[in-house]
């Protein structure tokens, strides 16, 4: 089993874990009622999804 042979650095660590970091969800706005939904979702509010009403909202 491969084992470090010398101690990585606390700088060094801490580069490699600076890319750990979470990013905002992409939102767009629903054509019908303008209301924040995920890209190639259905909305939830309005049922719509590429202006054509797919669920049966109540």
């Amino acid at each position: 089993m491969a084992v470090p042979k010398r101690k990585s650095s606390k700088s060094r660590r801490d580069k490699r874990r600076a890319n750990w970091k979470l990013t905002a969800p992409n939102l767009a706005t629903c054509p019908k009622c303008s209301e924040f939904i995920m890209p190639h979702h259905a909305c939830k509010s309005c049922g719509t999804y590429n202006k054509r009403v797919v669920l049966d909202v109540e």
